[in-house]
Formats: structure tokens, C-alpha cells, sequence
């Protein structure tokens, strides 16, 4: 959820550590904070504010540093103030902490080792700071340090400064994500790959439970007792600077017309000269010999999951099961002994499904991740993964990902059952009809205008498939416009919500699939006699007259071409409304603590 950059070395830290924390911002925050090592006064200063980035900018009256660390905060253990902002320092000043994740005993710490001491902040992070200070009264900083890591419970990722020595930054690493790279200037640290672009030439994902000792010269990485650990750094990749909004004025918007692009990138990663798809064998055979499909996801990425059930059923002739990861993780159902389970994650770093891949892992099911980010933690610790080639998606409400892991999907579905279903021509085929659907994209800026005005509660109805997409749908319209919106199964209407129909009740209605769309249509009927106003989205084949319609396509595959104009409700509805498209409120990109 939160960012974390740090720096040291020959360039000026100030600058490289807010580039840093800018590019972050995507992942959703609400203060942030620096620690920086001044280089004229040879002095440590800390420097922290509610909002934005700018915000911060505002108050460092640092011209340059020599070391830093910066952190944006999305609130957990205590409210948006100043004062809970990160840095956070130890009582006497010596120690200086940002900090990723949640420590889940920070009240029996604070009670076993602090009760004399008098805490500034509200923070978990704050018990950490004060917990180095109490082991470093006895010890060598790097024992004192790896004592205070050995009794952390739960998650973190930590940058640490040591007021008595400036030529050394401190990281730790457990559950949430950080990585650490090396370039001719210096070293930099970063929870997301995107903070080291520009300042690394190469880089190194921490394991869990490693600490490394940063200089301007590299790095040495330990476990927690103080062995040496070797590794091995990868190169940087230049997929880390698709990040420019170019001519867009927003990321949501530019993400939402890459999708075209992405679909074919996908096709050509994934399918050979012959248009027969191209997976590892061992990732197929995994998949013919389960006995049932398991997929675990959150939020959009399990509405993504949603629509290849059907897929994996209808193509590999296998029950297939979706879960909530949260769910899953603390309640879970009863599971075969020869099941498989897929783990679909937009940045391979999400809290719940590392809680559930750890439990699958140590009961001995085979487990295929599929995500975006090829270096994250489920990525590595799953017996398998899949990329979805998405790119960089930085806009907080995934629009491509989500694209993209349904293209993924059924690709892998077809590829790992026996279907004659020509599957490369048909995913070439949607991204030429969503292009030419994005060239009327001005026409759904009308409809937001006339359904949407003055709305704060809205519906998306659907059936099968399509009602997935309604998930999704309003999930995209509550996430950036703040409109109250539920998704729908079209045939429950009258079994409740109809009771909130009234006159002027926008609900638009998804229609793909010719086995349910009379019984959809009769659902709309239903609304419209009671004062509703619909919109209907569907493909010309089996809505006609739709308000907006959509080239035919498989009827399994419709999510792809249906979701796109549901996407632009929501951006535009959000641009009427002068919302903070990309960086909606209270939410984050990635969530990675439980």
C-alpha cells in the first residue's frame, strides 16, 4: 500500500528519494515524510506533511543530502496527522524508520520493552524506532537492529538510519515488498521497481526475513542471525518508464485506450506462428492433471476470476471455483486432493493471497500465480506463474490488468484443454473492436451527463458472465466517482433490490450472453415500470438496440469488449465530478497488508 524510497551515494538524495516517492504515488496515500542527511549542515533533518507530495515539497528547505529515506503513508494504525506521518524516530533521536506492513504485536512490544517510554504518534512504526534504541543500549547496531527484527510479528519492509553514522542506510524485509538497487552513483531502495527507474542499472528483490546494510559503494545482504547471503542482481527493465501520461490527461484514460495494445502484445507472447497457444508444458500438464481449479483473488482481480470460470469449465472440462482471498485464507472450504489453485494478483505483492499461497504451500497443492509484475513475491513463491504483460498500470482503478488477465486466462484455458475454439483470432478480433469503440468514446461522456447527474446511487444489472462484468462495473464507478453502485445478478432484482427503484434510478444493463438476454430484457421492463432509467450496453447480435453496442464476439469472451465502456462511465462520471481520477480517496494499488 504505502511507498518506501530510499538513497545514498554521490547524487543528491533529496531529489532521487521525492522522484522516487512521485512515482509511487499511484499506489494511493495520504501523507508522506523524508529523513535526509544534509549534506552543507552534516545534520539529519526530517521533514513531513498531510497530502500530497507537493505538499511536501513545500516545507524541505534542504537544498542537498547525501543519504535519505522517504515513505508516503496510506493510514492503518492511526489517524491522517502530521504526527503519524513517517519518518518516525527512537526517544533519543538516534533512530530513524519508514516502515511498510503491519506489526501485529506492536501492543505487547510496547508493553514488554517501552511502557517508561512516551510515544509522539499513534504508529506501530513508532514502536519499531524505540524497540532498535533499547536493544542498541548493550549492542552493535547491526545486532541491536536484527534483535528488534527478530520479535516483529506480522509484516514489514524497513529503511533505517543510524544517527551516528550517515554513510549507512539499513533495510529489512519481511512479507511486504522492497528491492534494492545498484548503479555508478550510489544505491537506491524502493517497495516498487518503479521507484528505482532511472537510478539503477540493476536490482535485487529482498527474500524474507533478509537484512541488508546499504553504502554508497553496494550493499551486503544477512539473514537475521548475521549470516552473509549471496545474490545474484537483474538487470533493470525498460518496461519501468511506460509511465508518462503522454497526451492523456489522465493515467485511468491512457491505461483504458492501451488495452488494444496490450491484448496483442499478450497474443504475441503467448501463441506461436500457427495461432496455437504457447505455454510452458509444465504449466499445461499441471493444469490437465487437477481434478478442480481453485482461483483466489481480490477486488478486481477476482471479478477477472469471475470470468474465467466459465472459460476453464467450458474449455478443460474441469469444475473451476472462485474465492475471496481474505475469505479463503481464514475460512476455508473443504478442497480435493488434487486440486490446483491460481492466484491472479495485479502486482503479485497482495496481503491475502500471500496469507493463502503460504497455507497451500506448506499443505502441498500446486499453486500458478498470474500477475503483472514478474519479479514480485507470488511470482517467486508460487510453483508456477504466468505474466499478463499488462505494463505499468498506474492509475489506481485497474482498468488493463484487468484486460489482460482475462486474455491470459483464456489463453491458458484453451491451451490446456481441448477446445477447437479459434482463440488467437478471436482476442485479435476484440482488440480491433474495442479500438474502434474508443473512437466514439465522446458518445459515453454524453450518456454520464444524462444518467448520472445529480446521481449518488446507481445499478448494474447482468446475467452469467455479463454479471461479472457488473461487478466490475461498479466497482469502477464507486472506486473513482464515489456514486453508491451495485453490481447485480439481473434475475434478483425482484427478490429485493427492486424496493430501490424509483423514479430517475440510473441502472445500466450489461447484455452479451443470447441464452439470458430475453430474461435481462424482462428485467429491465421491470425497472422501467417503476421509473427507472436504463442504458443498455450489449453486443449488436443480441441487444439491437442498445444505447451502446458493441461488435458481436464469443459470447465467452465478451467481458473484454463489454467492461470497456463501463470503464469510461466511471472516468467520465468522476471527470464531471472533479475527482482525483487516478488517486481515488482512502484507496491504494496495491494492498499489502491484511
Amino acid at each position: 500500500m504505502c511507498g518506501i524510497v530510499g538513497y545514498l551515494g554521490n547524487g543528491n538524495a533529496k531529489e532521487i528519494v521525492l522522484d522516487g516517492l512521485e512515482r509511487l504515488e499511484y499506489r494511493g496515500y495520504d501523507s508522506a515524510g523524508v529523513g535526509l542527511f544534509d549534506s552543507e549542515r552534516k545534520t539529519y533533518r526530517i521533514f513531513k506533511e498531510k497530502g500530497r507530495i507537493d505538499d511536501l515539497k513545500r516545507v524541505i528547505n534542504t537544498e542537498s543530502a547525501a543519504a535519505g529515506i522517504g515513505h508516503t503513508r496510506w493510514a492503518t494504525h492511526g489517524k491522517v496527522t502530521k504526527e503519524n506521518a513517517h519518518p518516525h524516530t527512537s526517544r533519543n533521536g538516534r533512530f530513524i524508520v519508514v516502515h511498510n506492513g503491519v506489526v501485529d504485536n506492536f501492543r505487547a512490544l510496547r508493553s514488554e520493552y517501552l511502557d517508561a517510554f512516551r510515544l509522539e504518534s499513534e504508529t506501530d512504526t513508532e514502536i519499531i524506532a524505540n524497540l532498535f534504541e533499547v536493544f542498541a543500549a548493550a549492542l552493535p547496531v547491526q545486532d541491536a537492529i536484527r534483535e528488534g527484527l527478530k520479535r516483529l510479528e506480522g509484516s514489514y519492509a524497513l529503511l533505517i538510519m543510524d544517527r551516528e553514522d550517515s554513510g549507512t542506510v539499513y533495510a529489512a524485509k519481511h512479507k511486504s515488498p522492497l528491492l534494492i538497487g545498484s548503479a555508478h552513483s550510489g544505491v537506491v531502495a524502493g517497495s516498487d521497481l518503479m521507484a528505482l527507474a532511472d537510478h539503477a542499472d540493476a536490482y535485487l528483490a529482498l527474500e524474507d526475513g533478509t537484512f541488508a546494510e546499504l553504502r554508497p559503494d553496494g550493499f551486503s545482504l544477512y539473514d537475521l542471525n548475521g549470516g552473509a547471503l549471496d545474490y545474484t542482481l537483474r538487470e533493470m527493465d525498460a518496461e519501468v518508464v511506460e509511465s508518462d501520461k503522454g497526451a492523456y490527461p489522465h493515467y485511468m484514460l491512457k491505461e483504458i485506450h492501451e488495452q488494444p495494445i496490450i491484448l496483442r502484445r499478450i497474443l504475441d507472447a503467448y501463441t506461436d506462428e500457427e495461432e496455437r497457444p504457447d505455454f510452458p508444458n509444465s504449466v499445461l500438464e499441471t493444469i490437465r492433471k487437477s481434478g478442480r481449479i481453485h482461483i483466489l483473488a481480490a477486488g478486481t482481480s477476482m471479478h477477472a476470476g469471475l470470468v474465467a470460470k466459465p472459460l476453464f469449465e467450458t474449455l478443460t472440462e474441469k469444475p473451476a471455483e472462485v474465492h475471496v482471498a481474505s475469505e479463503f485464507a481464514h475460512h476455508t472450504p473443504l478442497i480435493d486432493s488434487d486440486s490446483l489453485f491460481i492466484l491472479i494478483s495485479q502486482s503479485g505483492e497482495t496481503a491475502d493471497l500471500r496469507a493463502c499461497l503460504n497455507r497451500l504451500k506448506d499443505e502441498g497443492y500446486p499453486t500458478l500465480t498470474v500477475t503483472n509484475v514478474r519479479t514480485s513475491t507470488l511470482a517467486r513463491e508460487a510453483d508456477a506463474f504466468v505474466e499478463i504483460h499488462a505494463g505499468p498500470e498506474i492509475a489506481v482503478a485497474s482498468t488493463k490488468a484487468y484486460s489482460a488477465q482475462i486474455a491470459v486466462l483464456s489463453l491458458l484455458a484453451h491451451a490446456a484443454g481441448a477446445s477447437g475454439m479459434p482463440m488467437k483470432r478471436e482476442i485479435s478480433n476484440i482488440a480491433q473492436s474495442i479500438e474502434k469503440f474508443l473512437e466514439q468514446a465522446d458518445a459515453v461522456h454524453d450518456h454520464v451527463k444524462s444518467m448520472l447527474e445529480g446521481k449518488s446511487h446507481a445499478f448494474y444489472i447482468g446475467r452469467g458472465v455479463d454479471h461479472a462484468v457488473a461487478l466490475e462495473a461498479s466497482l469502477k464507478l464507486k472506486e473513482i466517482s464515489y456514486i453508491h453502485t451495485e453490481g447485480l445478478a439481473a434475475g434478483e432484482l425482484k427478490h429485493g433490490t427492486l424496493a430501490l427503484i424509483e423514479e430517475g434510478t440510473p441502472v445500466f444493463a450489461l447484455i452479451s450472453q443470447p441464452s439470458t438476454a430475453l430474461h435481462t430484457q424482462s428485467s429491465i421492463s421491470e425497472i422501467e415500470s417503476r421509473g427507472g432509467r436504463v442504458l443498455t450496453i450489449g453486443t449488436e447480435d443480441v441487444a439491437e438496440e442498445a444505447h451502446i453496442a458493441l461488435r458481436k464476439t464469443h459470447p465467452l469472451l465478451a467481458p473484454l469488449v463489454l467492461v470497456v465502456p463501463a470503464q469510461l462511465i466511471a472516468y467520465y462520471a468522476a471527470l464531471e465530478l472533479g475527482n482525483d481520477i487516478d488517486k481515488p480517496r482512502n484507496l491504494a494499488k496495491s494492498v499489502t497488508v491484511e
